[in-house]
């Protein structure tokens, strides 16, 4: 296969037999030829440097081959070019552009597809000016009236809109307008093409732009709403959806364009939200949520929430082809199968306020007309609230009221709505909570499964309110008849309740937290039950279930006769499940919420967990780097688990941890794990390293400076932004080692404070934890090392009182200000200048409960009155508002 020059370039007869035969084997399913030997073979041939030539002329020649193989070459041909495009000798590269654009009107639409897909690839990788045929052959193929032109240059345009948008909108060197603008008009005209797919791709592709924006489009907006109002009742469903996706899109990124059509607009998708189709139905259900989110006027949706409302209610009930209901019907005792588990997140430990709430991880489940529908229901009810309720609740008591078998769905889908309007309504419904309550649990016991399932869902949507209550007798009775409620729903036999019940339930233990003390006996009994019987699915959410109650709960928990309940299932599990296997990652998390739980209580079961995370975290770091001796494949999560539970047993133990510390070499895997490339990993880190530097500092030591170090690292990278929690774990870390090792932190002081400052001074871009961690491990350098920190103070002293207002008053803030107090008497003049913003954070204290701290503040504020003559003081009182003022005065001042 030797390669000459491309003008003359023809394949040999022989070539081109082989590659054939082989592409024939490798599509034929009954060919009893090995499938990779046949790709080694196909790899062989990619060696010489001719052989793309082959796949094109296959493609665009081979007329005497079965469509099915030339589409094969034109596939293997677009994968090749991906990698080896830019490396090709320039012939080559133009004898293919050279061949494909003839194709483009071919007859068969399999090879016009595949050859779209193709010219896409090569614009990509060489851009439009590598290529300036191919924009007049797109523009003559569109205007030349012939189907198969028309519809295989639209479907090679769409497929670059699709892809690579922005080529099309860039300056292209030699060409008086941007190719966007020339391709506009023509595609607006598509928009009355007699045939549904022109009409189809041409609307697809100008969708494309509306994130974008291109001036093209701007400036022809008033063509594009019309081409859609036109193709708004269009007779192919594919067009209605993309009509729908264009208004959606552009009331989230334009809505000022729509504005002016709001009625319209709005009359429209009322009509389509109730489509014949359902993913019509869904395209249009999505502008709702969109409407509310825009910011636009409510009042312009007020009028027509009457007719939407029952529009959306109508479409929460179930379809009768919805896998939900396949679902619903697979009982406990059928094993899961792996795809029937989603993957999990673990989030690593996150030392300080701004926790984010974790929303329930639905993307795993299939977003359908239902679950909009819900969605939108939710967030009208958090828009308008109680004015919905007239429209509302005749429909949901109707539907609820539905009696018989064949309106179970009905029913199903009143209760869907209840729950989603559980926030949002909740003034409204408040006054008939008992009521609601009342009608629900008998709902957990229906016959139908997803009633039961539905019913747990909407009951911990109230669930926050029914705590609320539990203070007198009737709402305590009401709490009670929820939690049983929902224990016996963990002990149904259907996969779908067990799930939908111990999430229900873990929401309920979130809010009631320790008034579930005295009913932990029972709670522990139903989910160990639960646990002895659930398939793997659902058993992560058990552990879910139990780690959130130890959580709620703590030290309540550290009783023998919970203990007996609790642990030995969980001891069983611990030792049956392996070192590799991924079921380990929630058990280890639940165990991290227990050794919290129950602190010095978890020391008889300490002993095998710390050893098992060392093992696991020094198997992990081997595997990294040789997975064969490892005998498993890395896996960081395994490592950020371990260090997690490692954090839990440091801070439930306390000193207690020491010995098992002292006999291990946790300390060197720290270091390494604080070095490790993996934010993730890092971010665990550097939160067990401050948690071992609470309680047993000794064992860091002999490493201290490289823990110093690496955590000062964390704090000064470009990237900051994107690693805002390992800096934000490794910034409190440091500041727990300052306190416990004082002056011999003098070294890194500087380094550290340099860092610290930029943080503070630009605060309101950042993370709120970061920046309160940053100002009390500045207050903690400065209270061990005065002398170093103070000459500098003027540079900081503004931004840093601000960033100390605001935190909480704990531990954490005494040792700030004993770090301000520190730095004031070595130099007092430092603060002159910002004294107001002192004041201010002093009066930020509720009350400092150390006397000595509240003496050494008071000292700071007398030495300013008096060092401050001739009304200067006074001057900087008037400066503060009334209640700063009150609360100095705890300071005689």
């Amino acid at each position: 296969m030797a390669a000459t020059g491309s003008a003359s370039w023809q394949p040999q007869e022989e070539g081109l037999k082989e590659i054939c035969g082989l592409l024939e084997q490798q599509i034929s399913p009954s060919s009893s030829a090995d499938k990779s030997q046949i790709w080694q073979q196909l790899q062989h041939y990619s060696q010489f440097p001719d052989f793309n030539n082959y796949l094109v002329f296959i493609l665009a020649r081979a007329e005497g081959k079965s469509v099915e193989i030339r589409q094969a070459a034109g596939l293997l041909l677009k994968n090749n070019l991906r990698t080896a495009y830019k490396l090709m000798a320039p012939a080559h590269q133009q004898y293919i552009k050279s061949e494909l654009l003839p194709c483009l009107g071919a007859a068969d639409k399999h090879i016009r597809s595949t050859v779209g897909t193709i010219v896409t690839v090569v614009v990509q990788l060489g851009g439009i000016l590598g290529w300036p045929e191919l924009l007049q052959a797109l523009v003559n193929c569109l205007d030349s009236n012939d189907l198969n032109h028309m519809k295989g240059a639209m479907d090679a345009l769409s497929k670059i809109c699709e892809d690579i948008p922005q080529v099309l909108d860039s300056d292209v060197p030699g060409l008086a307008e941007r190719p966007i603008n020339i391709f506009l008009p023509r595609l607006f005209q598509f928009f009355q093409s007699p045939h549904a797919s022109l009409r189809k791709l041409s609307l697809g592709s100008v969708n494309q732009y509306i994130m974008l924006m291109p001036s093209a489009l701007y400036t022809s907006m008033d063509k594009y709403l019309q081409g859609l109002f036109v193709l708004a009742n269009d007779p192919a469903v594919e067009v209605r959806k993309l009509v729908c996706a264009a208004f959606v899109q552009l009331i989230e990124v334009h809505p000022s364009f729509l504005e002016p059509h709001l009625k319209n607009v709005i009359e429209y998708m009322l009509q389509v939200n109730k489509d014949t189709d359902d993913e019509v139905a869904l395209e249009a259900c999505e502008f709702w949520s969109a409407y509310c989110d825009a910011q636009l006027p409510s009042e312009n949706l007020r009028e027509y929430l009457p007719r939407l409302i029952p529009i959306l209610l109508s479409n929460m009930v179930y379809t009768d082809d919805d896998e939900s209901l396949v679902d619903a019907e697979e009982d406990e005792s059928l094993p899961d199968r792996d795809q029937d588990l989603k993957p999990r997140f673990h989030t690593s430990r996150f030392h300080g306020s701004d926790d984010t709430e974790d929303d329930d991880d639905d993307s795993f489940n299939v977003w359908n007309l239902r679950k909009c529908s819900a969605a939108a229901l939710d967030v009208l009810s958090n828009v308008y609230g109680d004015e919905i309720l007239p429209t509302l609740l005749p429909i949901i008591q109707a539907q609820l009221s539905a009696s018989g078998d064949e309106a179970w769905k009905d029913r199903e889908a009143a209760v869907l709505a209840l729950g989603a309007i559980g926030e949002g309504c909740i003034n409204g419904l408040y006054p008939h909570l008992p009521e609601i309550v009342a009608f629900l649990i008998p709902l957990l016991d229906d016959k139908f499964p997803l009633i039961r399932s539905i019913s747990c869902w909407t009951l911990s949507r109230f669930s926050k309110y029914i705590v609320q209550d539990s203070g007198h007798q009737k709402g305590y009775e009401q709490f009670e008849t929820a939690l049983m409620g929902l224990l016996r729903r963990i002990l149904d036999t259907n996969k779908r309740v067990q799930e939908a019940a111990c999430s229900a339930f873990a929401t309920l233990e979130e809010e009631a937290a320790e008034e579930l003390a005295p009913r932990l006996e029972v709670i522990l009994q139903h989910l160990m039950c639960a646990f002895g019987k659930y398939q793997r699915r659902n058993l992560r959410i058990v552990y879910d279930a139990i780690g959130t109650l130890a959580d709620a709960v703590g030290g309540e928990l550290n009783q023998p006769v919970y203990l007996e309940i609790l642990m030995p299932p969980l001891i069983a599990k611990w030792q049956q499940v392996s070192n590799s296997d991924k079921d380990l990652f929630p058990l280890l998390e639940c165990f991290t919420s227990i050794a919290q739980a129950l602190g010095t209580g978890f020391s008889q079961f300490a002993q095998p967990v710390f050893q098992r995370c060392i093992n696991i975290i020094q198997t992990q770091q081997l595997a990294k780097v040789d997975p064969v001796s490892a005998g498993v494949q890395y896996d960081k999560e395994f490592i950020v688990c371990s260090l997690d539970l490692l954090s839990g047993l440091t801070e439930g133990l306390g000193s207690g941890i020491e010995s098992l510390v002292a006999q291990s070499n946790l300390r060197d895997l720290l270091l390494q794990c604080c070095m490790d490339d993996d934010s993730d990993v890092r971010q665990s880190a550097f939160a067990l390293l401050g948690d071992l530097a609470k309680v047993c500092p000794v064992h860091l030591h002999p490493r201290l400076s490289e823990f110093l170090d690496i955590a000062a690292k964390q704090l000064n990278t470009p990237k900051l932004k994107e690693t805002i929690s390992v800096a934000n774990n490794a910034c409190w870390a440091i500041g727990e080692l300052v306190v416990k090792f004082r002056q011999e932190i003098s070294p890194i002081v500087m380094t550290v404070i340099s860092s610290l400052v930029p943080i503070l001074q630009h605060a309101e871009g950042l993370n709120k934890s970061l920046v309160e961690n940053s100002a009390i491990t500045l207050g903690r350098l400065a209270w061990v090392c005065p002398d170093l920190v103070s000459p500098h103070m003027e540079h900081f002293m503004q931004s840093w009182c601000i960033s100390l207002s605001t935190i909480r008053d704990d531990v954490e803030k005494e040792d700030a200000f004993r770090g301000l107090c520190a730095m004031v008497r070595a130099n007092p003049s430092g603060a002159l200048s910002s004294l107001v913003f002192m004041c201010k954070a002093i009066a930020s204290w509720h009350e400092i409960r150390s006397e000595e701290l509240h003496n050494e503040v008071c000292q700071v504020l007398h030495g300013y009155k008096q060092m401050l003559k001739n009304g200067a003081w006074d001057q900087c009182m008037s400066a503060l508002e009334p209640p700063v003022k009150d609360k100095l005065s705890k300071y005689q001042v």
